[in-house]
């Protein structure tokens, strides 16, 4: 029997956002099978391939000190002026996700890294509605039409990606989008 993943602040689901699978395969990191893995690539000068790091060396920074790797891009949350410590939680020390571009975005709210969902429901999506993507997409400056194109053609896990991330503090509900 596996032993329970650890917990993740900010990525609480990784099993279900796709971020975490099932596997026999010996962690590259610990030398351990331990039941899981990270689907992902991180960040790193050393050949780390999907599939070849366990949750829990994610979850205690070894992974990350002894490859020199980051599982997220960092940029967004300095950016946003998010403290040093939660970067480093997040990126050194919770599963990235896959996205279209080479280096998905972290959002923040309320000074603070929110927790990713994975890909929001298509009927979450339809509740929003083109105007409020536009509202929520305002750099886009899309006309209507395509904001409703892509309302009515969204499908989660499909191109273009609207990823959901929930702010710790607040509740508030905030998304992503991403295309290739």
């Amino acid at each position: 029997m596996n032993p329970p993943l650890p917990h993740f602040r900010y990525h609480p689901e990784p099993l279900a956002s796709g971020s975490i699978e099932a596997s026999a395969t010996t962690c590259q990191c610990c030398g351990k099978a331990r039941g899981y893995v990270y689907t992902g690539s991180p960040y790193s000068r050393h050949e780390l391939p999907p599939g070849s790091l366990c949750p829990w060396c994610i979850a205690d920074g070894s992974a990350a000190a002894r490859y020199e790797a980051s599982f997220s891009d960092d940029y967004p949350l300095l950016d946003a002026g998010v403290a040093a410590d939660i970067v480093t939680e997040v990126c050194e020390r919770t599963p990235g996700y896959t996205s279209w571009q080479q280096q998905e975005r972290w959002l923040v709210c309320c000074e603070d890294a929110c927790a990713f969902r994975g890909d929001a429901g298509r009927e979450e999506i339809g509740q929003l509605g083109a105007e409020g993507l536009a509202q929520r997409f305002a750099d886009f400056a899309w006309p209507a039409s395509t904001w409703q194109r892509l309302v009515d053609a969204y499908t989660p896990g499909g191109n273009p990606a609207i990823y959901r991330f929930d702010c710790l503090h607040c509740g508030q509900a905030h998304y992503d989008l991403d295309f290739t």
